[in-house]
């Protein structure tokens, strides 16, 4: 599909925003790794606040649950299941929110092998483990992004949310192939936001910090080493899912539109000099 660039657009007009303007109310939101963790709370807060919450995953029955949550409380969502490393897949659910609510406004990209990665030494790395990690994380993002970005360029609306990792500023050591991979999605950000702010689609990146979750770790942190985290932090607390809510509703917002090609932390001041 091939269209002209916007040269302007009504959230680019220097127009003072209005209150609606940093509402997610009646926006397609498609988080991918939504049936637990990060992505689960970000899909239930969307719904929460009006948005229609497309939850994908891999893991079909946990999508469903989550669902099932979202319409207990009020909200609207839809499950779909997929598999990122798969472009096949991941067409169908970009055709399966189409059909379902004819538009895609807002791409989260969550979905990470993370919790079952095994910390060691980079040349101990199997290289196995090494493309997998990049494949889901990089090559997953990507192929995401390919499949909706057409059609936010034909509404002339979209916004585009990759998730990367505080450890990526840290350089976190044992982990070489997480956070060559997170260091991808910020580089791949940049880019895009390049290639799509001409039609009234943004890019950009959110890097968090050690998020409690649910999810069990292959490598759990022990209690010493999140309190040592925290203390670390300008807010010397424990990071949770909730806490990225604020900056994610609004750059999914139309108040967000001359913001674009950032990468945001979101760790309670952790990097804050990086």
């Amino acid at each position: 599909m091939t269209t002209t660039p916007l040269t302007h657009t009504p959230q680019d007009s220097g127009v003072p925003a209005s209150a609606r303007d940093f509402s997610v109310e009646g926006r397609v939101v498609l988080i991918t790794g939504a049936a637990q963790g990060i992505g689960r709370e970000l899909a239930r807060q969307f719904a929460a606040a009006g948005a229609y919450a497309v939850v994908a995953d891999l893991d079909s029955a946990k999508a469903d649950g989550v669902v099932k949550e979202i319409r207990d409380a009020g909200g609207v969502g839809l499950a779909v299941q997929v598999d990122v490393t798969d472009e096949t897949s991941v067409a169908a659910m970009a055709d399966t929110v189409l059909e379902k609510w004819g538009k895609v406004d807002v791409l989260i990209n969550n979905a990470s092998i993370f919790a079952t990665i095994e910390k060691g030494p980079f040349d101990q790395i199997p290289l196995t483990q090494w493309e997998q990690v990049l494949k889901v994380n990089v090559t997953g993002s990507y192929l995401c992004v390919r499949a909706v970005a057409p059609h936010m360029r034909e509404a002339g609306f979209g916004r585009i949310i990759n998730v990367s990792s505080d450890s990526v500023a840290r350089g976190t050591v044992n982990y070489l192939h997480y956070v060559t991979s997170k260091s991808a999605v910020i580089g791949m950000t940049n880019s895009l936001a390049r290639e799509l702010g001409g039609y009234g689609v943004t890019a950009n990146c959110v890097r968090p910090g050690m998020v409690a979750t649910e999810v069990e770790r292959t490598v759990n942190p022990t209690v010493e080493g999140r309190e040592r985290a925290a203390s670390q932090q300008c807010i010397p607390r424990g990071m949770v899912p909730t806490d990225l809510v604020g900056v994610m509703f609004f750059l999914a917002t139309p108040a967000s539109a001359f913001v674009t090609g950032q990468t945001i932390a979101c760790d309670g001041g952790y990097t804050h000099n990086s």
